[in-house]
């Protein structure tokens, strides 16, 4: 046990392992209704997108409302959509984040979007590889997928990330992916493309 062991669910006396057996799980949906994740960039400018994808669907709940047991415990929200937001919106840097989230929620919807005036159509992958090791004496070149480090054009960008994510083993087959691109000054998204399972 350490200083934050009794904040983790599996050290509570009411956790029951049996909950996450795969043959009958259902996630955690009745407690966070969570069905779609939208993956966007962490550009303040563009933190309307979220929203922007609720409304668009029109079923979605964002932000949400927090759920308090009898005792004002958070026990759940009514949030249907969660946001993962890194440079650039890209999907190669969100898929541990679409694993886990479909572990914990059977997620059914991955949405990538991309913004107008994004910082990362400012340089290359190679700018960007160069200048590091030029500044910091690191080699990046290999960590990252090299067509995700910056975005050259934005609907080939956001077809790359919806293929990527379909490619991936950390995505479910039956999951639906959508790509976006959100023009920040007008809130206007508009849908480039879908992949949707048969």
């Amino acid at each position: 046990m350490t200083k934050y062991s009794e904040f983790e669910f599996r050290t509570q006396p009411w956790f029951d392992p049996a909950w996450f057996d795969r043959t009958a799980f259902q996630g955690f949906n009745q407690f966070i209704p969570m069905k779609t994740i939208v993956i966007h960039c962490f550009d303040p400018r563009a933190s309307e997108i979220p929203q922007a994808v609720a409304d668009y669907f029109g079923d979605e709940v964002y932000p949400g409302e927090n759920i308090l047991d009898e005792a004002g415990n958070r026990i759940g929200n009514t949030r249907t959509l969660f946001a993962v937001s890194n440079a650039g919106g890209r999907a190669f840097s969100a898929l541990q984040s679409v694993a886990t989230m479909d572990y914990l929620f059977k997620v059914k919807n991955v949405v990538v979007v991309h913004h107008s005036f994004c910082g990362a159509t400012a340089f290359t992958p190679e700018t960007l590889v160069g200048e590091f090791h030029d500044h910091h004496h690191a080699d990046i070149s290999t960590m990252f997928d090299h067509d995700s480090l910056a975005i050259s054009h934005f609907e080939e960008s956001i077809k790359h990330d919806v293929k990527l994510l379909r490619a991936s083993p950390a995505v479910p087959k039956e999951v639906k992916l959508y790509g976006f691109f959100y023009e920040m000054n007008s809130g206007e998204l508009t849908e480039v493309v879908r992949d949707i399972p048969a």
